[in-house]
Order: C-alpha cells, then structure tokens, then sequence
C-alpha cells in the first residue's frame, strides 16, 4: 500500500509585543490549506518583561499543539529610529525564538512587509483589508470569511508569501 504524501507545514509569524499573530499553512499538491490561526493580546499595564514571558508560553503551546513544521517565517520589522519600538518587537521576536528552540525549531526566513503586501495583495503598499482579501482568495475562502484579528490573516499571509516566493503554489493563472 502507498503512503500518502504528507503536507508540508508552514509557521507563519506576525509578531509584536501587544498582539503577536500566528499562522499555520499546510501545502499538499500545490494547494495551501489554512489549518489555524491565532494571536495572543498582551495588556499594556503590564511589565514589559512579563509580557514577553506570556508572548513565550502562548507560542510554546501553539508550537506544541501546530507542529512539526517544515519552514518557520516571519515578517521582518524595518528599524525605527524609535529605540523603544524596537525594543518591543525585538523582545516579542526573541520571546518566540525561544519557544521555538525549545522544540528544534528556528526562523528560517523573513520577509519585509512590502514583499508580503505584493505576493499576497499585489502591491507592496497594499493595506490591511487589501491583505486579508489576498489571504482569503490564495485559500479559496468565502469573501465574508473573517479573520478574528488583522494578526490572523497577516500571519497567514507571512506563511502563503514563502508559499508563493518557493513556488509550492501559484496564484493568478486560471487551472
């Protein structure tokens, strides 16, 4: 008997400090299947050092629940010249590192924005609403599928731009 093939399986991430998105993308015979989205909202009462510790177990436990994963990526954050956001996104980045070494895992690629916006949206200016739309046509999802937050579907559009840009999937050619 033949064993199936299984699907490859992407980690995609939108992380910051107040609401890190999380994405899992499986691909199987080109096409790309959400399996689930997540985020974790952080209160900005509290200290910033705990919340990187609860960033950390939210992705430890979806690390744990999602994986394996055959790719993890994540969109890049453009330097500031504000220290204090990219202390923020930076310690968000490093709160995940370190739940994905926990399990073997590290990011194996990043992406800016703009590349994310023009492989999923078209244009590298494109909004967030342009995204999820792009999101949701790439998967074949209804127009009214809502994401829960704008974190979601960024997430996924973080894992369907690898998709895209190491040609697992094509988008925009009639089958």
């Amino acid at each position: 008997m033949a064993t199936k093939p299984k699907p490859f399986r992407i980690l995609g991430l939108d992380l910051s400090i107040t609401s890190p998105g999380f994405a899992v993308v499986d691909v199987k015979k080109n096409t790309p299947v959400l399996v689930t989205t997540a985020h974790f909202t952080t209160a900005a009462a509290t200290p910033q050092a705990l919340r990187y510790e609860e960033i950390e177990a939210f992705a430890l436990l979806f690390i744990r629940d999602h994986m394996p994963f055959d790719v993890v990526v994540r969109e890049i954050w453009p330097p500031s010249r504000n220290y204090s956001l990219n202390n923020k996104v930076h310690g968000a980045w490093s709160a995940v590192d370190r739940a994905l070494l926990r399990y073997g895992y590290e990011v194996d690629t990043h992406y800016i924005p703009s590349s994310v916006k023009l492989s999923i949206a078209g244009a590298g200016n494109a909004k967030k609403p342009e995204v999820a739309q792009g999101v949701r046509n790439i998967l074949g999802l209804e127009d009214d599928y809502a994401f829960k937050t704008d974190d979601h579907s960024d997430a996924a559009a973080v894992a369907l731009t690898y998709c895209v840009r190491e040609k697992l999937i094509t988008i925009g050619e009639d089958d």
